[in-house]
């Protein structure tokens, strides 16, 4: 069965997973737009949070404006009502270790020698990777796979689950035929 409903696709999961590649990926092979939530969620990126409100308002001017789209990244929590825009969540998840050894190299090429110890970005870094640790193990409370699975219980879209070591382009083949194409 061909999903052609599927006009408005949300892509989550861990930072470092590829939630933003294969948006971008699936948006060179669909008619969707690609959109980001970093893009809305920082004023100035990875270091100044936007207002929630004007956050709010600028997606959901994008949302409903721009169909159909593509919107990687999470927003749980602050984006809770953009859930009825949703016509399909894609769950994104990869072991951790190597979820980290991404996270370390786009750090490194973000930043380069920066983030090393006497760097201006390294205790940044540091936190930065500290938080993003956590993810398979911490709870609710910060942005986590238990967040994201308690948080995909209240969706009422359906739901494909990518989890495991794939490529990028093995990922787009399973969206592809997930979706009919």
């Amino acid at each position: 069965m061909a999903l052609s409903f599927c006009k408005r696709i949300h892509i989550l999961g861990a930072s470092g997973v590829g939630t933003s590649t294969l948006g971008r990926e699936l948006a060179s092979r669909l008619p969707h737009l690609h959109l980001d939530s970093d893009d809305y969620f920082w004023e100035h990126k990875f270091t100044m949070q936007s207002n929630v409100k004007d956050r709010i308002n600028r997606i959901e001017h994008d949302l409903s404006s721009k169909e159909p789209w593509i919107l990687s990244g999470a927003v749980c929590g602050w984006g809770d009502v953009l859930i009825p825009y949703f016509d399909l969540v894609i769950f994104l998840w990869i072991p951790q270790e190597l979820r980290l050894d991404r996270l370390r190299a786009r750090e490194y090429e973000r930043y380069g020698h920066e983030i090393f110890q006497g760097g201006s970005k390294y205790e940044d870094n540091q936190a930065f990777m500290e938080w993003a640790a956590l993810y398979d193990t911490a709870g609710v409370e910060v942005r986590s796979k238990a967040l994201h699975e308690q948080w995909m219980t209240r969706l009422k879209c359906p739901i494909l689950r990518l989890e495991g070591d794939f490529t990028v382009s093995e990922r787009v083949d399973v969206v592809m035929n997930y979706l009919g194409k």
